[in-house]
């Protein structure tokens, strides 16, 4: 049974930048398509971020592009969302999973991380 652990959430003000980063405990890292998620406080899990096995596809919220970056390193089997530009709504548990598919909708995604906190306030 794979473990994803997020990390790198935390409280930053409008306009600022964090980097959330997803360990992967298997070895079958690079096999997989990996996702961002988030959920904020009564709404429902919704699409962020993909990218596909080989990092040379990637997928974005319209919400978030041109704002958010994912990337992978399978050697380090980690994925990254780098966030600038960040706004109030943009406050929520980010989640990582992975997935042998490719889509937006989270039962697609079999393996989830417990996700991390990311408060985007002044």
């Amino acid at each position: 049974q794979v473990q994803l652990v997020e990390s790198g959430g935390g409280l930053v003000q409008p306009g600022g930048s964090l980097r959330l980063s997803c360990a992967a405990s298997d070895r079958l890292f690079s096999g997989y398509n990996m996702g961002w998620f988030r959920q904020a406080p009564g709404k429902e899990r919704e699409f962020v971020a993909a990218i596909r096995w080989s990092g040379g596809g990637t997928d974005y919220a319209d919400s978030v592009k041109g704002r958010f970056a994912i990337s992978r390193d399978n050697a380090k089997k980690t994925v990254y969302l780098q966030m600038s530009s960040l706004k109030s709504e943009d406050t929520a548990v980010y989640y990582c999973a992975r997935t042998t598919g490719w889509g937006k909708v989270p039962t697609e995604y079999p393996s989830w991380g417990p996700g991390t906190q990311v408060t985007v306030s002044s």
